[in-house]
């Protein structure tokens, strides 16, 4: 980790470089003002008039670490009228940049990303990466087991939950289902309740990060023509052969949405099924295709991409959750109507 003096140099330097016409700059590395510090004070003239930049600089840029340095420069600007606060870290996460713009601050980052907006000056730039990515990335939150508790909380994301029932709901260990949570509540996509539970704070943006992480195709996929040729008599057959063979299933992509939203075209057939796909292949009369197929029997990457399956027209289809992140990647105006499901059907 970068030691914090460094950062507030480097911070320094980076004011100093959008800002190459101004006179008179000063910086000042751990100032007072009034009874109190300030990480670093920029004082500078555009033009006849003088401008003063208070920052505060933290060594992670994750929100609970933002909304701390947001909190100390509320109390900053009241010692220093008129100064624009700033946030500043290694890198601000997009979670971070929103808390910072919604409570009036800019943000710097040493990866090249900021936001600066007062008077007659806006500097915005964004979607760099991170340059000194953490130990710990937004990825692993995203790993199949974690899924699991992702995607309940989404199912369910108006619910409050003790650690021990999710954990129980999911089929996850107490201890996995804390270190999850406790990433969570890192990010602020999690709160901390009375009596110990939590609920699901940002949705949206939680589903966000999922999506990004993920594609359909982790799953793998075995691809068949059907006896015949009308997509419904194939639900319902491949619904009813799994019931009768005690396997697991549920629609997903195209199919799935046509059963959530009717007017959906469906022109290839996906669904998840559990354990071995040979006795549902050939109870239904598939026959396997090399290249393109109209119906895809999917292994999931993990198990729980049944869970809390919606039951429309006698026929499972998985997750709202779980159907949106699957559409979105897909080729064949998968954005499109993941983007319609979740206007229409999901509210986040």
């Amino acid at each position: 980790m970068v030691r914090i003096d460094e950062i507030k140099k480097q911070a320094a330097q980076r004011l100093r470089g959008l800002f190459p016409q101004v006179a008179d700059w000063q910086e000042l590395l751990d100032s007072q003002l009034g009874d109190q510090t300030v990480d670093l004070l920029v004082r500078f003239r555009m033009g006849s008039e003088a401008k003063a930049l208070i920052c505060e600089v933290r060594q992670v840029g994750q929100p609970r670490h933002i909304r701390d340095a947001i909190t100390h420069l509320r109390g900053l600007r009241q010692q220093a009228p008129g100064a624009y606060p700033v946030v500043s870290a290694p890198y601000i996460s997009p979670q971070s940049a929103v808390l910072a713009r919604r409570d009036g601050c800019g943000y710097l980052d040493l990866s090249g990303n900021c936001y600066l907006a007062f008077d007659n000056v806006l500097i915005e730039k964004e979607g760099k990466p991170n340059v000194r990515p953490a130990r710990r990335p937004l990825k692993t939150l995203f790993a199949p087991r974690a899924t699991r508790i992702v995607r309940a909380l989404l199912v369910e994301h108006d619910r409050s939950w003790r650690l021990e029932e999710l954990g129980r709901a999911v089929g996850v260990s107490l201890g996995h289902a804390h270190n999850v949570v406790k990433r969570l509540e890192e990010l602020e996509w999690v709160e901390r309740g009375p009596e110990g539970r939590f609920r699901l704070q940002r949705p949206a943006e939680l589903l966000d990060g999922w999506r990004d992480e993920y594609t359909y195709r982790t799953n793998s996929m075995a691809a068949f023509a059907p006896p015949v040729g009308e997509k419904r008599r194939v639900m319902e057959t491949l619904a009813r052969q799994a019931t009768a063979l005690g396997s697991a299933y549920a629609f997903t992509l195209h199919a799935g949405a046509s059963l959530i939203g009717p007017q959906v075209r469906v022109s290839t057939v996906h669904c998840y099924v559990a354990g071995d796909l040979e006795p549902l292949s050939r109870a239904l009369g598939l026959q396997p295709v090399d290249g393109e197929g109209t119906v895809y029997l999917m292994t999931p990457y993990d198990p729980g991409v049944f869970y809390a399956p919606v039951t429309k027209g006698g026929l499972r289809v998985v997750s709202l959750p779980q159907l949106y992140v699957d559409l979105y990647h897909h080729e064949r105006r998968g954005r499109e109507q993941a983007d319609k499901l979740r206007r229409d059907a999901m509210g986040f």
